[in-house]
Protein backbone atom coordinates (compact mmCIF):
# COMPACT_ATOMS: atom_id res chain seq x y z
CA UNK A 1 0.00 0.00 0.00
CA UNK A 2 1.18 3.84 -0.40
CA UNK A 3 2.95 5.13 2.63
CA UNK A 4 0.86 7.30 4.66
CA UNK A 5 1.66 10.60 5.65
CA UNK A 6 0.21 11.51 8.85
CA UNK A 7 0.69 9.86 11.53
CA UNK A 8 -0.83 10.47 15.12
CA UNK A 9 2.13 9.28 17.67
CA UNK A 10 0.26 8.40 20.39
CA UNK A 11 2.81 8.08 23.80
CA UNK A 12 1.04 7.01 27.12
CA UNK A 13 2.74 7.21 30.10
CA UNK A 14 1.85 5.99 33.71
CA UNK A 15 0.06 9.07 34.09
CA UNK A 16 -0.02 11.45 30.90
CA UNK A 17 -0.67 11.01 27.53
CA UNK A 18 1.20 13.04 24.65
CA UNK A 19 -0.21 13.36 21.05
CA UNK A 20 1.74 13.98 18.34
CA UNK A 21 0.67 14.78 14.49
CA UNK A 22 3.39 14.03 12.16
CA UNK A 23 3.16 14.61 8.22
CA UNK A 24 6.62 13.43 7.32
CA UNK A 25 8.71 14.72 9.44
CA UNK A 26 6.85 18.52 10.06
CA UNK A 27 5.01 18.19 13.64
CA UNK A 28 1.39 19.51 12.44
CA UNK A 29 -0.25 19.54 16.04
CA UNK A 30 0.20 18.43 19.52
CA UNK A 31 -1.19 17.60 23.13
CA UNK A 32 -0.50 16.75 26.09
CA UNK A 33 -3.05 15.68 29.04
CA UNK A 34 -0.89 15.23 32.21
CA UNK A 35 -3.39 13.39 34.40
CA UNK A 36 -4.96 11.32 32.05
CA UNK A 37 -7.34 8.84 33.07
CA UNK A 38 -7.72 6.51 30.05
CA UNK A 39 -10.40 6.91 28.20
CA UNK A 40 -10.74 7.35 24.68
CA UNK A 41 -12.25 11.09 24.83
CA UNK A 42 -8.84 13.30 24.50
CA UNK A 43 -7.76 11.07 21.54
CA UNK A 44 -10.99 11.23 19.85
CA UNK A 45 -11.19 15.31 20.36
CA UNK A 46 -7.86 15.53 18.85
CA UNK A 47 -8.61 12.97 15.75
CA UNK A 48 -12.27 14.52 15.53
CA UNK A 49 -9.74 18.27 14.86
CA UNK A 50 -6.95 17.11 13.07
CA UNK A 51 -7.33 13.96 11.94
CA UNK A 52 -4.89 11.16 10.79
CA UNK A 53 -4.33 8.72 8.04
CA UNK A 54 -2.82 6.49 10.65
CA UNK A 55 -1.80 5.79 14.48
CA UNK A 56 1.32 4.52 15.64
CA UNK A 57 1.30 3.45 19.32
CA UNK A 58 4.49 2.95 21.71
CA UNK A 59 4.26 0.11 24.17
CA UNK A 60 7.16 0.02 26.45
CA UNK A 61 7.58 -4.27 26.49
CA UNK A 62 7.30 -6.18 23.21
CA UNK A 63 8.37 -9.48 24.37
CA UNK A 64 9.00 -11.42 21.41
CA UNK A 65 8.04 -8.14 18.89
CA UNK A 66 11.10 -6.97 17.50
CA UNK A 67 9.70 -4.58 15.37
CA UNK A 68 6.72 -2.65 14.53
CA UNK A 69 3.99 -4.41 13.71
CA UNK A 70 0.32 -3.52 12.70
CA UNK A 71 -2.31 -4.35 15.61
CA UNK A 72 -5.05 -7.37 15.33
CA UNK A 73 -6.86 -8.89 18.56
CA UNK A 74 -4.18 -11.36 19.03
CA UNK A 75 -1.22 -8.42 19.33
CA UNK A 76 -2.95 -6.50 21.92
CA UNK A 77 -3.62 -9.93 24.31
CA UNK A 78 -0.30 -10.57 23.84
CA UNK A 79 1.20 -7.30 24.90
CA UNK A 80 -1.59 -7.43 27.59
CA UNK A 81 -0.06 -10.65 29.08
CA UNK A 82 3.60 -8.59 29.67
CA UNK A 83 1.84 -6.55 32.17
CA UNK A 84 3.98 -7.68 35.22
CA UNK A 85 7.07 -6.96 33.40
CA UNK A 86 6.41 -3.19 33.00
CA UNK A 87 3.67 -2.29 35.57
CA UNK A 88 4.03 1.18 35.08
CA UNK A 89 3.39 1.90 31.72
CA UNK A 90 1.94 -1.17 29.61
CA UNK A 91 -1.27 -0.81 31.22
CA UNK A 92 -1.54 2.69 30.08
CA UNK A 93 -0.10 2.18 27.00
CA UNK A 94 -2.67 -0.74 26.09
CA UNK A 95 -5.25 1.81 27.16
CA UNK A 96 -4.11 4.09 24.81
CA UNK A 97 -4.77 1.57 22.01
CA UNK A 98 -7.78 0.32 23.25
CA UNK A 99 -9.01 4.14 23.28
CA UNK A 100 -8.06 4.28 19.61
CA UNK A 101 -9.34 1.42 18.28
CA UNK A 102 -12.66 2.31 19.83
CA UNK A 103 -12.55 5.71 18.80
CA UNK A 104 -11.58 5.39 15.28
CA UNK A 105 -11.77 1.53 14.50
CA UNK A 106 -11.37 2.35 10.69
CA UNK A 107 -7.85 3.82 11.32
CA UNK A 108 -4.32 1.35 11.18
CA UNK A 109 -3.05 1.31 13.75
CA UNK A 110 1.00 0.50 14.51
CA UNK A 111 2.75 -0.93 17.82
CA UNK A 112 5.89 0.38 18.10
CA UNK A 113 7.66 -1.07 20.57
CA UNK A 114 10.69 -0.07 22.72
CA UNK A 115 12.40 -3.47 23.24
CA UNK A 116 12.57 -3.69 19.37
CA UNK A 117 15.55 -1.58 19.52
CA UNK A 118 18.00 -4.02 21.49
CA UNK A 119 16.18 -7.29 20.07
CA UNK A 120 19.90 -8.14 18.41
CA UNK A 121 21.46 -7.66 21.20
CA UNK A 122 24.51 -10.46 21.05
CA UNK A 123 23.65 -13.05 23.17
CA UNK A 124 26.69 -12.82 25.66
CA UNK A 125 25.21 -9.58 26.19
CA UNK A 126 21.25 -10.45 26.39
CA UNK A 127 21.95 -13.71 28.29
CA UNK A 128 21.44 -14.03 32.19
CA UNK A 129 24.03 -16.47 33.94
CA UNK A 130 20.48 -18.22 35.22
CA UNK A 131 19.71 -21.78 35.41
CA UNK A 132 19.40 -22.49 31.77
CA UNK A 133 16.11 -23.98 32.10
CA UNK A 134 15.00 -20.88 33.46
CA UNK A 135 15.79 -18.90 30.10
CA UNK A 136 14.48 -21.50 28.55
CA UNK A 137 11.09 -21.95 30.37
CA UNK A 138 10.65 -17.89 30.55
CA UNK A 139 12.48 -16.35 27.63
CA UNK A 140 14.50 -14.64 30.07
CA UNK A 141 17.15 -12.32 28.56
CA UNK A 142 18.06 -8.09 28.57
CA UNK A 143 14.97 -6.61 26.85
CA UNK A 144 16.17 -3.20 27.08
CA UNK A 145 13.76 0.21 27.24
CA UNK A 146 13.80 3.39 25.79
CA UNK A 147 14.85 2.28 21.92
CA UNK A 148 12.92 4.64 20.41
CA UNK A 149 14.42 7.66 22.29
CA UNK A 150 17.74 5.81 21.84
CA UNK A 151 17.26 5.21 18.06
CA UNK A 152 16.75 9.30 17.36
CA UNK A 153 19.40 10.36 19.82
CA UNK A 154 22.26 8.06 18.44
CA UNK A 155 21.00 9.18 14.23
CA UNK A 156 20.37 13.05 15.29
CA UNK A 157 23.70 12.97 17.78
CA UNK A 158 25.53 11.41 14.77
CA UNK A 159 23.80 13.48 12.10
CA UNK A 160 25.02 16.85 14.82
CA UNK A 161 28.56 16.23 15.44
CA UNK A 162 29.18 14.73 11.19
CA UNK A 163 29.94 11.49 11.88
CA UNK A 164 28.11 8.32 10.50
CA UNK A 165 26.30 6.27 12.19
CA UNK A 166 26.48 3.09 10.48
CA UNK A 167 30.78 3.74 11.32
CA UNK A 168 30.62 5.11 14.36
CA UNK A 169 30.38 3.82 18.21
CA UNK A 170 27.98 5.15 20.48
CA UNK A 171 27.25 5.78 23.67
CA UNK A 172 23.31 7.03 24.07
CA UNK A 173 22.42 8.55 27.20
CA UNK A 174 18.55 8.59 27.78
CA UNK A 175 18.35 10.29 31.12
CA UNK A 176 15.04 11.66 32.64
CA UNK A 177 12.57 9.92 35.57
CA UNK A 178 13.33 6.73 34.25
CA UNK A 179 16.77 6.32 32.55
CA UNK A 180 19.22 3.76 30.17
CA UNK A 181 22.14 4.02 28.14
CA UNK A 182 22.70 2.21 24.92
CA UNK A 183 26.20 1.26 23.29
CA UNK A 184 25.17 1.49 19.87
CA UNK A 185 27.92 0.38 17.05
CA UNK A 186 27.19 0.56 13.10
CA UNK A 187 23.55 1.20 13.93
CA UNK A 188 23.11 -1.64 16.32
CA UNK A 189 22.25 -1.63 19.92
CA UNK A 190 25.37 -3.94 21.32
CA UNK A 191 24.53 -3.27 25.31
CA UNK A 192 22.35 -1.62 27.38
CA UNK A 193 21.61 -0.51 31.01
CA UNK A 194 17.81 -1.80 31.63
CA UNK A 195 17.12 -5.41 31.31
CA UNK A 196 14.50 -7.97 31.70
CA UNK A 197 12.40 -4.92 33.36
CA UNK A 198 12.98 -1.39 33.58
CA UNK A 199 14.23 -1.73 36.80
CA UNK A 200 18.02 -2.68 36.37
CA UNK A 201 20.72 -0.19 35.88
CA UNK A 202 21.41 3.40 36.81
CA UNK A 203 19.52 5.16 39.46
CA UNK A 204 16.58 6.99 38.66
CA UNK A 205 13.44 9.23 40.24
CA UNK A 206 11.81 6.75 42.16
CA UNK A 207 13.72 3.52 40.82
CA UNK A 208 16.90 1.71 42.68
CA UNK A 209 18.25 0.51 39.21
CA UNK A 210 20.90 -2.62 40.03
CA UNK A 211 20.57 -3.84 43.29
CA UNK A 212 22.58 -6.97 44.87
CA UNK A 213 20.12 -9.79 44.83
CA UNK A 214 22.02 -11.91 47.64
CA UNK A 215 20.57 -8.16 49.84
CA UNK A 216 16.85 -9.05 48.50
CA UNK A 217 17.22 -12.53 48.87
CA UNK A 218 18.98 -11.36 53.05
CA UNK A 219 15.84 -8.78 53.25
CA UNK A 220 12.96 -11.42 52.71
CA UNK A 221 14.64 -14.72 54.07
CA UNK A 222 16.47 -13.72 57.10
CA UNK A 223 14.61 -9.70 58.03
CA UNK A 224 10.72 -11.35 56.51
CA UNK A 225 10.38 -8.14 54.28
CA UNK A 226 7.36 -9.19 52.06
CA UNK A 227 8.85 -9.94 48.60
CA UNK A 228 6.25 -8.03 46.78
CA UNK A 229 6.45 -4.87 49.06
CA UNK A 230 10.33 -5.16 48.56
CA UNK A 231 10.32 -4.58 45.09
CA UNK A 232 7.42 -2.10 44.90
CA UNK A 233 9.44 -0.30 47.52
CA UNK A 234 12.54 -0.37 44.87
CA UNK A 235 10.32 0.96 42.19
CA UNK A 236 8.37 3.46 43.75
CA UNK A 237 10.29 4.63 46.52
CA UNK A 238 13.91 3.88 45.49
CA UNK A 239 16.59 6.18 43.76
CA UNK A 240 16.79 9.75 44.22
CA UNK A 241 13.54 9.84 46.07
CA UNK A 242 14.18 7.11 48.46
CA UNK A 243 17.41 8.81 49.05
CA UNK A 244 17.07 12.26 49.40
CA UNK A 245 13.24 12.42 50.66
CA UNK A 246 12.54 15.02 47.85
CA UNK A 247 9.90 13.74 45.01
CA UNK A 248 13.04 12.72 43.47
CA UNK A 249 12.82 14.79 40.59
CA UNK A 250 16.44 16.50 39.75
CA UNK A 251 15.23 19.63 39.93
CA UNK A 252 14.15 19.22 43.44
CA UNK A 253 17.57 16.86 44.53
CA UNK A 254 19.64 19.90 43.20
CA UNK A 255 17.70 22.52 45.08
CA UNK A 256 17.66 20.53 48.30
CA UNK A 257 21.42 19.82 47.65
CA UNK A 258 22.14 23.34 47.18
CA UNK A 259 20.47 24.26 50.28
CA UNK A 260 22.88 21.99 52.29
CA UNK A 261 21.08 18.97 53.19
CA UNK A 262 22.98 16.04 53.34
CA UNK A 263 20.75 13.65 52.51
CA UNK A 264 20.22 15.29 49.13
CA UNK A 265 24.03 15.90 48.03
CA UNK A 266 24.66 11.43 49.37
CA UNK A 267 21.60 11.05 46.76
CA UNK A 268 23.27 13.06 43.84
CA UNK A 269 26.67 11.49 43.76
CA UNK A 270 25.25 8.47 44.05
CA UNK A 271 23.28 9.15 40.54
CA UNK A 272 26.36 10.45 39.40
CA UNK A 273 28.52 7.49 40.67
CA UNK A 274 25.97 5.28 38.72
CA UNK A 275 26.23 7.21 35.16
CA UNK A 276 29.72 7.41 35.40
CA UNK A 277 29.94 3.17 36.08
CA UNK A 278 27.87 2.18 33.54
CA UNK A 279 29.28 4.89 31.38
CA UNK A 280 32.61 3.65 31.65
CA UNK A 281 31.62 -0.25 30.79
CA UNK A 282 29.32 0.62 27.99
CA UNK A 283 32.52 2.23 26.08
CA UNK A 284 34.22 -0.68 27.46
CA UNK A 285 32.04 -3.03 25.41
CA UNK A 286 32.28 -0.37 22.33
CA UNK A 287 36.27 -0.88 22.43
CA UNK A 288 35.86 2.95 22.51
CA UNK A 289 33.91 5.90 21.46
CA UNK A 290 33.21 8.25 18.50
CA UNK A 291 29.90 10.35 19.55
CA UNK A 292 28.18 10.56 23.18
CA UNK A 293 24.57 11.79 22.96
CA UNK A 294 22.35 12.66 25.86
CA UNK A 295 18.48 12.81 25.21
CA UNK A 296 15.60 13.18 28.04
CA UNK A 297 14.53 15.35 30.78
CA UNK A 298 17.78 15.60 32.72
CA UNK A 299 19.58 15.07 29.85
CA UNK A 300 18.47 17.65 27.74
CA UNK A 301 18.51 20.35 30.60
CA UNK A 302 21.10 19.63 33.33
CA UNK A 303 24.36 20.68 31.60
CA UNK A 304 26.01 19.65 34.98
CA UNK A 305 24.94 16.18 34.70
CA UNK A 306 26.13 16.08 30.90
CA UNK A 307 29.02 17.87 32.10
CA UNK A 308 30.16 15.52 34.84
CA UNK A 309 29.55 12.10 32.28
CA UNK A 310 31.40 13.86 29.59
CA UNK A 311 34.60 14.91 32.27
CA UNK A 312 34.38 11.34 33.73
CA UNK A 313 35.09 10.40 29.60
CA UNK A 314 38.57 12.52 29.52
CA UNK A 315 41.05 9.84 29.40
CA UNK A 316 39.26 9.11 25.55
CA UNK A 317 39.70 12.66 24.67
CA UNK A 318 36.22 13.91 25.21
CA UNK A 319 35.72 17.61 25.64
CA UNK A 320 32.54 19.62 25.77
CA UNK A 321 32.35 23.27 25.30
CA UNK A 322 31.27 25.05 28.30
CA UNK A 323 29.32 27.85 26.74
CA UNK A 324 27.50 25.53 24.17
CA UNK A 325 26.66 23.06 26.86
CA UNK A 326 25.46 25.78 29.57
CA UNK A 327 23.27 27.77 26.73
CA UNK A 328 22.14 24.31 24.95
CA UNK A 329 18.13 24.81 24.00
CA UNK A 330 16.89 22.39 21.89
CA UNK A 331 19.00 19.91 19.93
CA UNK A 332 22.95 21.13 19.76
CA UNK A 333 26.44 19.62 18.99
CA UNK A 334 28.33 20.13 22.03
CA UNK A 335 31.30 18.95 21.23
CA UNK A 336 34.36 21.32 22.68
CA UNK A 337 37.92 22.37 20.30
CA UNK A 338 40.34 19.56 19.62
CA UNK A 339 37.52 16.73 21.09
CA UNK A 340 38.13 13.38 19.66
CA UNK A 341 34.87 12.24 20.54
CA UNK A 342 31.39 13.97 19.20
CA UNK A 343 28.98 15.41 22.14
CA UNK A 344 25.24 16.38 21.23
CA UNK A 345 22.47 16.96 23.05
CA UNK A 346 18.96 15.73 21.60
CA UNK A 347 15.40 16.63 22.17
CA UNK A 348 13.41 13.34 22.85
CA UNK A 349 11.49 12.78 19.98
CA UNK A 350 10.19 9.13 20.09
CA UNK A 351 7.10 10.77 18.23
CA UNK A 352 9.47 11.03 14.80
CA UNK A 353 11.14 7.64 15.44
CA UNK A 354 6.93 6.40 15.98
CA UNK A 355 5.73 7.66 12.83
CA UNK A 356 8.81 6.62 10.74
CA UNK A 357 8.27 3.07 12.23
CA UNK A 358 4.47 3.29 11.38
CA UNK A 359 4.78 3.74 7.84
CA UNK A 360 6.97 1.28 7.27
CA UNK A 361 5.20 -1.14 8.74
CA UNK A 362 1.88 0.00 6.72
CA UNK A 363 3.98 0.20 3.77
CA UNK A 364 4.92 -3.48 3.94
CA UNK A 365 1.62 -4.81 4.92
Amino acid sequence: MAVLMRVLAVNAGSSSLKLALLDGDDLVAERTEQRWDGSAAPIGRFLDEHGADAVGHRVVHGGRITRATVVDDDLVDYLGSLTDLAPLHQPRALAGLRAVREAVPELPSVVCVDTAFHSGLPPAAATYAVPREWNERWSLRRYGFHGLSHGHAVARGCELTGRRAAESRVLSCHLGAGASMAAVRAGGCVDTTMGFTPEEGLVMNSRSGSVDPGLLGWLITSRGQNPGEVFEALATRGGLAGLSGTSGDLRDVLAARGAGDADAALAYGVYLHALIRHAGAMVAVLGGLDVLVFTGGVGEHTPQVRAAVANALAFLDVRVDRTANEDADGDADLTGAGSAVGVAVVRAREDLEIARQTRAALAQR
